[in-house]
Parts: structure tokens; sequence; C-alpha cells
């Protein structure tokens, strides 16, 4: 097949394996990385922001604590399970304008999320705004992958990374200080901060980004798809009744669905000619590796900061203008770091930074959890989140250096769409399980308190004081869950992954 040249195939994670793609001009690359950039911003935003907003979510549609975890993993199944047919979508039917409509997708559930009356109404509208992000986030880094030469990957992965948070890190800022000053429904106002980003990655795709007309030949797994979405969700369904402490026979039950539909899957995919995970793939040592790494230390991460601010908010009574700040030094650290380190790998090799960061993200978690415990705001938390920037500053970028350098050159985008993928399946995860570790923490400070209760409500007629370190004990308890799966992901850098070369050579 003839090379595809400019930017035609540039965001696909689906790319023949016969099939080589030529890096955009150097006049195209710029915008490429503004689009990316934007894109990927949509997605941290509104995790992050949502995350602030979670008490104020659920006084204002009088959700239960199991409804708040599911507009959270409502968002995160559905981009969890449509990351790879996204990706097939797009190499099916042209990735620009896939990325476009999932763009304004994303931006049309923003306003219905805002609009919510009820709490199914809300999820149901962060459901529909994963599988839109599912089209548009994913595909960032492989639409960089696919129009920058092999010699500055590194770098521009790494001000990717960057940029990205940077641009994310006054979102939470400015959500919080709305949730302060705003009032009982202020919460609403915050879904809305998604609009002038996607409308303007929608104005610079369709006019500095030329569009692709697919190819004809490409098909889409829907089996493998199917599969996908009703493990994932019968895993998220079964954790978050667990730390409810609801239906736990169940849920156990549900468990073993999910085991038997996983094996199913994995069936599937072997016996498909082109499946939406090429099990092929995991005979590299390196690509093995890094998905392990990337799922122990998202699940870390993606714990720790979802359930961060709702224990500041509901055991020490910050306001959410306060919380907010604790992402500031994470992200501006994070931002600064990614920079530098972007590069790093293409001169030291992969294994010391993801190894050095994963430990110092450890450390942080750790630093967190006593912060957190002891009530320590300013003097704990805000610089154990500015460790936790250093950490992940470290390990980010060579992370996606470590999926494009340990597959075939043809094989990059879908390498990143299984990468991805695996991060998002690690945060759905991490809400039900890391929540079911400090909940059962929660439950055994206090052993009067009622099933489904969990760590993030007051136990009625209990001591205050009681209370919040009950609640300190569950959250210290998932923050050394948290640091021991870094370490463990730290370990599996070190054994996996090359060093003391360059990743990338011209």
């Amino acid at each position: 097949m003839a090379d595809v040249t400019g930017c035609t195939e540039a965001a696909s994670p689906m790319v023949s394996d016969v099939e080589a793609v030529k890096p955009c001009p150097q006049a195209k690359r710029k915008w490429v990385l503004v689009v990316a950039i934007l894109s990927s911003a949509l997605g941290f935003i509104d995790g992050s922001v949502v995350t602030i907003a979670v008490p104020a979510i659920r006084d204002g549609l009088s959700a239960s604590f199991g409804e708040i975890q599911w507009v959270m993993n409502g968002y995160l199944l559905f981009l969890a399970a449509f990351i790879l047919p996204a990706g097939a979508l797009g190499d099916r039917f042209g990735q620009r304008d896939v990325i476009v409509i999932g763009l304004i997708v994303f931006v049309l559930m923003s306003i219905l999320c805002g609009l919510a009356q009820t709490p199914g109404q809300l999820i149901a509208a962060r459901a529909a705004k994963g599988m839109a992000a599912a089209l548009i986030v994913p595909g960032s880094m492989a639409l960089i992958a696919k129009n920058f030469p092999a010699s500055e990957r590194g770098a521009a992965i790494g001000l990717w990374s960057g940029a990205s948070a940077l641009t994310t890190a006054l979102g939470p800022v400015i959500g919080g200080l709305i949730l302060q000053l705003g009032g009982e429904e202020a919460w609403r106002l915050i879904f809305f901060l998604n609009l002038p980003l996607g409308g303007l990655a929608v104005l610079i795709a369709l006019k500095m980004i030329p569009r692709d007309p697919g190819r004809q030949g490409a098909s889409i797994d829907y089996g493998g798809g199917v599969l996908s979405a009703l493990g994932l969700g019968t895993l998220a369904y079964a954790l978050t009744a667990i730390s409810e402490g609801t239906g736990t026979s169940s849920a156990v039950m549900l468990i073993g669905v999910f085991a038997v539909m996983f094996i199913l899957f994995l069936v599937v995919e072997a016996r498909r000619k082109d499946p939406m995970l090429p099990l092929g793939l995991f005979r590299s040592r390196g690509f093995s590796g890094v998905n392990a790494m990337t799922f122990l230390l998202y699940l870390a991460l993606g714990g720790m900061l979802f359930y961060a601010p709702i224990t500041l908010i509901e055991m020490h009574g910050l306001g959410e203008g306060v919380v907010a700040l604790t992402f500031l030094p994470f992200t501006a650290v994070l931002a600064l770091a990614s920079r530098w380190t972007g590069g790093l790998a293409d001169r030291v090799g992969l294994r010391a930074p993801l190894a050095f960061g994963a430990v110092l993200a450890g450390i942080s978690f750790l630093a967190m959890g006593y912060a957190v415990l002891e009530g320590s705001f300013y003097g704990g938390v805000l610089p154990a989140m500015a460790l936790l920037g250093v950490g992940m500053g470290f390990a980010i970028p060579p992370l996606g250096a470590a999926v494009m350098a340990s597959v075939p050159e043809e094989r990059i985008g879908i390498a990143s769409g299984v990468n991805n993928t695996v991060s998002r399946v690690s945060q759905l995860v991490a809400i039900g399980g890391l929540g079911l570790v400090a909940a059962l923490s929660y439950r055994a400070a206090l052993p009067g308190a009622p099933p489904g209760l969990g760590f993030a409500e007051a136990l009625p007629g209990a001591e205050k004081m009681a209370v919040v370190r009950a609640m300190g004990q569950g959250f210290f308890a998932l923050t050394l869950v948290s640091m021991l799966l870094a370490f463990l992901s730290a370990a599996i850098a070190w054994f996996t992954q090359p060093g003391g070369k360059p990743v990338f050579r011209p």
C-alpha cells in the first residue's frame, strides 16, 4: 500500500502493518500538538473538576455514595470499553472527522451534565461523555507518534505532557472557586468549563488538519467491544457494591462472571484476523512490562486523586476552593518536570526515569496519607502533591516512549490505544477497588458503622472526633496500598525496560 503523507492517518490507533505513515510537514506539527494538547486537557479537566465537586453533587442531587461512584465509573467504563473500537472507527471513516465528532458530543454531554436533575440523568450523560472521550483523548498521543519523526518523539511527548498539565492546572482551581462562591447549584457550572476548550479544538482541527478519507477495508471488532464493555461493567458494579457494603455475596459472583467474560474476550481476540486487542503485542517483554507498570501506577494515582478531595472536604470541612489548590502544585510541577524529562529517555534510556518516578510517586502517596490523617494541609498535603508531580513528571513521558519503543514502527498506533485502555481500566478499578480498601478500614475503626456508609459520610450519633479519625484511617489505608502499587510498578519497570541507551534514533 502506498505511503500516507501529511496528517491523513495521524491519530489513528489502528494502523495497518503494511502501511507506512510519514511525519507531517514541519509547519503542520505545531497544530497537531495544539489539538492533541486540547483534547487531552478536556479529559484531565473533566476528571479533576468533577472529583472536587463530588460532595456538592451528592448534596445537590441527593445521591447515594454508590451513585456518586457511578458518576465517575460510568464515564471511565465507557471510555475504557470504547478506546480500541474508536480507533477502528477512525481507521475506517477518517480520523479527523471522528475526533471532531467526539469533541462535539463531549461538549454537548457536558451541557447535559450541567442540566441534570437526578443522579440517573447525570450518570447517563457522563457515560455518553465517556464514549465521546474514547474518540478524542487516547488518540492524542498517537497523533503525535504518527506525525513526528522518531528522533523528535520523546521531546514532543514531553511537551504534550507538560502543556496538557499546564493547560489543566487552572481548571480545578477555577472550578473550586466557582463551587466556593457560587452557591448550592454552582456545581452545574463546572461542566461548562469544557465548552471553550472543546470549541477551540474543533475549529483548529477543521481548519488546520487535513481531512482523511479512511480505509474501506478496515473492520470493527463488535464482539470484542461488547465483551469488554459487559465485562468491565460487571467488574465496576461488583466493586462498587462491595465498597457500599450491599450485596456482597452477589458481587463476588459477579466478579466470577467478569473472569469468564475476560477469558471469552481473550478467546475472541485470539481468533480474529483483525482484533481490537492484538495479543501478539504482549510477546514483547517491554510492551508487557510497560502496560503492567501503567496499570499499577495509574491504579494508585486514580484512587488517591479521586478520594483525596472528598476526604479533605468531608473530614476536615475544607471549602472546595481551598481543596482545589491541591491540584495546583501537582499539575504545575508535573508540567515543568515533564518538559525536561520528555527528552531524558532519548539520552539515558527508559529504565531509570520510569523506576525513579514511580518510587517518588509511592513516597508521595504515603506522605499524603500522613498529612490528611494529621490534618496538615499547607505543610503536608501541598508538599506531598508537589512531590507527586515530580514523580509523575519523571514517569509519564517515558511511559509513552516505552510504548513506542517496544513495538514495530507500524504498530505504534494500536500499541498506544492498548496502553491508553490499560490506564483507563486501572482508573475504573481504582474507584471501586481502592474505595473498598478505604471503606473496610473505616468500618474497622468504627465497628458500629452500618453497611453502605463508606468513609465519606458521618456516622449518626457518633462523636465527631471518632468519625474524623476513622475517615483519616480509611484514607491512610488507601494511600498505603497506593504506595505499594507504585513500588511494584517501579520494580517492573526496572526489570523489563531498557536502560543506558537512546530510545529513538533518527
